[in-house]
């Protein structure tokens, strides 16, 4: 079963800022569905992404600390 959270939790979760959630999900890099104007996306998708992202050489790909 697919666990749905916002955007604003998405990116409480990686790191990202929500514009850069947002840009992921038009390049399909994670899923999401738009409903009643808002971005649901799945959580396993982004914690997918992010595994992806820390396993890359380049680091710009990685979240940001919020620190």
């Amino acid at each position: 079963m697919t666990e749905w959270i916002t955007v604003p939790e998405a990116a409480e979760l990686s790191g990202y800022h929500e514009n850069h959630l947002r840009r992921l999900i038009r390049a399909g890099d994670i899923a999401a569905e738009k409903r009643g104007g808002h971005w649901w996306v799945d959580r396993k998708s982004v914690e997918t992404y992010l595994a992806k992202a820390k396993k890359a050489d380049d680091d710009r790909y990685g979240p940001k600390d919020r620190g």
